[in-house]
């Protein structure tokens, strides 16, 4: 394999499309399932849709490291080292449909979603991890890699696509309409006083047959994306490996596992995005329960998701002032935007508010996805310092998520289980005390973990600087290598 190969345009695109359909199946998940269990699947409490929020993403969290690990034991095959992976995507489609279906049976339910759901969080990590991995093997060139990422903008397609299919087909199903009159009861509708008092709402059956329609064509829907993106990636990518021949030595799982942990800038840049990312996902878990009971803005938050996520494609202009400025600016410029405007929905929950701050936050949104592309650096960084060590790319990667989904799975299920105390399931209103939780969780809450990211991020040493003297030191590393004859080791 040629090592300096440059990458096409096809092959840049192919890898952008690959992970699309983690994007569309996150963020169908992120945004609807958490409404989904509490209003759609019967016989789930607030409580049981907690646990099952917060043991999925624990379980998902601790598999990542497994799968890490398994990554850095396969041997290359004709197809790569991580292409083969990839086979566990009809699996992962199927885990994923049974996750929106409503059994017909009622006692196991909660038994029925936490299984699928951590099946789903597990396969899903094979994929991600695989993808995320391949980063590193696409291109030895850091600048190519950098270009590949510029492509960004296809795979937030994904993210629209998951939210915009979602959202459009199972927006029915959560309309003021299905609702009727039952026992003339006083609940509360969030709007801003929070104190207008109407009749007390509950759907109706066949509101229900239905609701359980929509979500399952949704479901099927996108798993035919998550097919067919995967399939143009197989075909179009190919996998190079990084930095040297195929036959040097590698060491032991947990001698590489202790030193990437004792690396730096890898546990600095874990940290802030792994706070960024928990007020990402905390926002994303309860918008729509928000727009429904809160903000009254049942009739519309399809749309507002939609436009939120269009603002992603900011991404090229993000791309554009990271080069500029640099990725540590363009983190922190970016991301800063979404606090005044996340309040200011709060406080002013109209509709043209809504979609003021829906393209602001998706702006903030798009620049918090150029974090990940700080990791190769990160990984560079790391080469330079142990250049006999070869092989932790995965461990890397791995654990990076096992982190973030770690923190995600506790605070997602600790913000679930906040609704607990009052959350009528299946009500078409709320009482006080959840819409002023669902209040928190939409504006403090998130601002409060950006904040900390951000002050950790600014102890981030690998500025401009830096990178390009990593990069001069890495393209020496690769002459020596080429020019020494290969290594052949024998057991």
């Amino acid at each position: 394999t040629n090592l300096n190969q440059k990458l096409t345009i096809c092959s840049k695109l192919c890898f952008a499309i690959g992970g699309a359909p983690k994007e569309v199946t996150s963020s169908a998940s992120a945004f609807f399932l958490q409404i989904y269990l509490l209003d759609v699947a019967q016989q789930i409490n607030p409580f049981q849709a907690s646990l099952v929020l917060f043991i999925g993403r624990v379980w998902g969290a601790v598999t990542d490291p497994v799968i890490g690990f398994l990554i850095t034991k396969s041997s290359w095959t004709k197809i790569g080292r991580l292409m083969p992976i990839l086979g566990c995507t009809p699996f992962l489609v199927v885990s994923y449909f049974c996750l929106w279906f409503v059994p017909p049976f009622i006692n196991g339910r909660f038994v029925w979603y936490l299984v699928f759901y951590c099946l789903y969080q597990t396969l899903i990590n094979c994929f991600h991890v695989s993808y995320s991995a391949l980063t590193m093997f696409i291109s030895t060139d850091q600048k190519e890699r950098d270009s590949a990422t510029a492509y960004m903008t296809v795979e937030v397609m994904g993210t629209l696509l998951g939210a915009a299919v979602q959202g459009q087909i199972v927006a029915s199903a959560h309309t003021q309409k299905h609702c009727s009159p039952h026992n003339m009861s006083a609940g509360y509708l969030g709007n801003s006083s929070g104190a207008e008092i109407v009749k007390s709402l509950v759907p109706s059956q066949e509101y229900l047959s239905q609701a359980k329609e929509v979500y399952l064509i949704a479901a099927g829907v996108i798993g035919a994306v998550f097919l067919l993106c995967t399939l143009v990636m197989f075909l179009g990518v190919k996998e190079r490996e990084p930095y040297g021949p195929k036959t040097e030595e590698q060491i032991p799982f947990v001698q590489g596992f202790l030193k990437v942990m004792g690396h730096g800038p890898y546990i600095i840049l874990t940290a802030a995005f792994l706070l960024i990312t928990v007020a990402v996902q905390l926002t994303q878990s309860n918008f729509v329960l928000f727009c429904t009971y809160a903000a009254g803005l049942r009739e519309h938050f399809q749309n507002i998701v939609v436009v939120i996520l269009s603002a992603l494609f900011s991404i090229p202009f993000w791309q554009w002032f990271l080069k500029r400025f640099g990725k540590k600016t363009a983190a922190f410029c970016g991301i800063t935007w979404i606090m005044p405007f996340s309040m200011m929905l709060v406080f002013i929950p109209n509709l043209v508010v809504a979609y003021i701050v829906a393209v602001s936050s998706g702006l903030s949104i798009a620049a918090s996805l150029l974090l990940p592309s700080m990791l190769p650096d990160v990984v560079d960084d790391f080469r330079l310092t142990n250049s006999s060590s070869k092989g932790h790319e995965a461990i890397f990667y791995s654990f990076y998520v096992f982190f973030v989904k770690l923190a995600a799975g506790i605070t997602l299920g600790v913000s679930t289980l906040c609704l607990f105390a009052g959350y009528e399931t299946r009500g078409c209103s709320q009482p006080p005390p959840v819409v002023y939780t669902l209040k928190l969780l939409i504006g403090a809450a998130p601002i409060a973990f950006i904040v900390t990211g951000l002050m950790i991020l600014v102890l981030y040493p690998i500025n401009e600087d830096v990178r390009r003297r990593n990069k001069l030191w890495l393209e020496e590393l690769k002459q020596s290598i080429d020019s020494e004859p290969t290594k052949i080791v024998t057991c």
